[in-house]
């Protein structure tokens, strides 16, 4: 008889739950997948009497998830209690130092300990499996890691984060707050009592480092990655960018430059036209150039108790078959430190929103600026306030009106330089909108 695959999962959260739900329901084929049956054996969990709508009593109890880890009597630890250091840490340095293998919903942890982890892992001949740490219920990492081999892959970016595309698309659809939004998405779980981790660009950042490394064959880099959020967002610009053709997103980028690999999260006008700009709510999506399959995009579920344990029942049954890739790809000592490309040297089109006031030389003045460092504009809109409209229709009435620039390519360095020296000539009422432009 085959001996089975002894799992013990740390963490019983929607998730965990979940995958012990999925366990039970596909155990069949699971078993046929990975070619012997796989039993969870053990489990531990902050409080042993939460009713978690599956029965515990089979399965041996640990108060302590890093005993969990320690167990001669488990193969396979999935890891989801979460966070980059701490416990989670601890009980993924256990696991892998007994022998046993990993399998985790962990991007934090990753971003941040990726290659030493992947270290232990190669000197102890067992895997760490991650397909739930990115993109939730999408295949991105088994795509970047094991499908294609024959591509050069010169650009990666995506919509990383459900709870930021949810309020961006309420925003835009309904013409509500950032602070609105936001307060419905908590209501409805979608965000956090303390949001500032999705909102302001956190999690995706921790993702895109995840995917850079398994693109580019690279040494993990979060600390390489400019991180700006979604909460300077305004219906204006969201309206202003449908005007113009576009749509803000909030996305993680990595690209091959001259310079070296750029690795940026930001705000983004996408063209309404693209796939990446169809993608709603709390939906996800990844989209990578590369010079075989040109553009390959995917779409699906990026968070959710069953989209999660999904990817991490898909893991476990790889490692019941054997299937064991290095975690990023290829051995760590093959991975290649690259040059960071920093941010200044960016070159792109943007979207620069001023608060102006309404009176004479005040568009000469902006337009100067831009052209002594070399900006070209594609198109200025002015939008006047209802208010300022009313007291003044056929003038001008002092008060503050907007002043959009479309931009051609220009350097991330030269946009900022001009839009401070802008500030300086007391030209502008409100601090600048800027945001990054990101074409087919």
């Amino acid at each position: 008889m085959i001996r089975p695959l002894k799992v013990g999962i740390a963490g019983l959260g929607t998730v965990g739950a979940s995958v012990i739900r999925i366990l039970e329901r596909r155990n069949e084929t699971v078993t046929q997948r990975g070619g012997r049956p796989v039993e969870v054996v053990a489990v531990s969990a902050r409080d042993r009497l939460k009713d978690r709508g599956v029965d515990l009593s089979r399965f041996t109890w640990f108060d302590n998830p890093v005993d969990l880890a320690g167990s001669a009597n488990v193969d396979c630890v999935v890891e989801l209690v979460g966070g980059a250091d701490g416990t989670a840490l601890e009980v993924v340095e256990t696991a892998l130092s007994s022998g046993k293998h990993v399998v985790t919903a962990n991007k934090a942890l990753l971003a941040k300990h990726g290659l030493a982890l992947a270290r232990i892992a190669e000197s102890k001949d067992v895997s760490i499996a991650f397909e739930a740490s990115v993109a939730g219920g999408i295949p991105i990492i088994k795509t970047l890691r094991e499908a294609l081999p024959g591509n050069r892959i010169s650009r990666l970016y995506g919509i990383l984060n459900g709870t930021c595309n949810y309020i961006l698309s309420r925003m835009e659809m309904e013409g509500l707050t950032f602070q609105e939004c936001l307060k419905d998405a908590q209501r409805l779980g979608y965000a956090e009592a303390d949001p500032t981790f999705d909102v302001e660009g956190f999690d995706t950042a921790h993702k895109l480092a995840i995917l850079t490394s398994l693109a580019f064959g690279t040494e993990i880099d979060a600390d390489a990655i400019y991180v700006e959020g979604i909460s300077s967002i305004t219906p204006l610009d969201l309206a202003m960018a449908k005007e113009l053709g576009f749509r803000i997103k909030l996305l993680g980028v990595a690209e091959r430059t001259e310079t070296g690999i750029e690795q940026r999260v930001h705000p983004t006008m996408v063209p309404r036209t693209s796939s990446i700009a169809q993608v709603m709510g709390v939906t996800n999506a990844v989209t990578i150039d590369a010079d075989a399959v040109r553009e390959l995009t995917l779409i699906g579920p990026g968070a959710g108790g069953d989209a999660t344990a999904s990817a991490v029942v898909a893991d476990i049954a790889d490692v019941a078959a054997g299937v064991a890739q290095p975690l990023f790809g290829r051995p760590v000592g093959q991975l290649e430190k690259a040059p960071r490309a920093p941010m200044q040297r960016h070159e792109g089109g943007y979207y620069i929103r001023l608060t102006v006031h309404d009176r004479p030389g005040v568009a000469a003045g902006v337009a100067t600026r831009m052209a002594e460092e070399d900006i070209s504009l594609e198109s200025i809109l002015q939008k006047r306030s209802e208010i300022a409209a009313t007291q003044d229709p056929h003038g001008r009435s002092g008060a503050p009106v907007s002043l959009v620039l479309i931009t051609y390519a220009a350097t991330e360095a030269s946009i900022r330089s001009a839009v401070e020296k802008i500030s300086r000539d007391g030209l502008i009422a409100e601090p600048p909108q800027v945001i990054r432009i990101e074409r087919d």
